[in-house]
């Protein structure tokens, strides 16, 4: 079990080691490139967990743009990706991550929908190929935070000052 914002068990490296001998080779290719790479890149239309995580995804960055380029007085729809599907609770997800003071609490904030949406895409699926998608996306994010604070801050506040 994961829970987010806590110390992954082990590497995302580790977790496809574990996988490769243990899954089809097929599915050893789709679970090891969706840790890799943005899914926007990827063929997830035969994989319906896939589809919908790359149909959230795409939903939340199309609402950040829409709220960065109200703010700018321009028009969003150069800066939108398809399928673009608004609901409510993405919309206020990106409207309290955008409305925060701190860029680091805004990360923060928008990791933890998506890991709600993790939770919620994992019901119901109990050791399948489902799971195990949905555990990598998991820890891609730990790992994530995991650099986030482990991240030399006086040397990224010089680097920034200086540039």
């Amino acid at each position: 079990m994961l829970s987010f914002f806590t110390r992954a068990p082990f590497s995302l490296e580790v977790f496809f080691m574990k996988c490769k001998n243990l899954i089809p080779e097929k599915e050893f290719e789709i679970l090891s490139s969706v840790g890799q790479q943005d899914l926007s890149v990827l063929n997830i239309q035969s994989i319906d967990s896939l589809k919908q995580w790359g149909n959230f995804e795409i939903a939340l960055r199309n609402e950040l743009a829409r709220a960065r380029s109200a703010r700018k007085k321009i028009d969003s729809l150069k800066f939108l990706r398809l399928p673009d599907s608004a609901q409510a609770e993405i919309s206020h997800l990106a409207m309290a991550a955008y409305r925060s003071i701190s860029i680091l609490e805004a990360e923060k904030i928008l990791d933890q929908g998506r890991w709600n949406f993790l939770e919620n895409l994992s019901i119901g699926h109990y050791f399948d190929f489902d799971y195990l998608l949905v555990y990598a996306l998991k820890l891609k994010i730990l790992e994530r935070w995991d650099k986030i604070q482990n991240a030399d801050k006086e040397y990224l506040l010089n680097a920034a000052i200086l540039n």
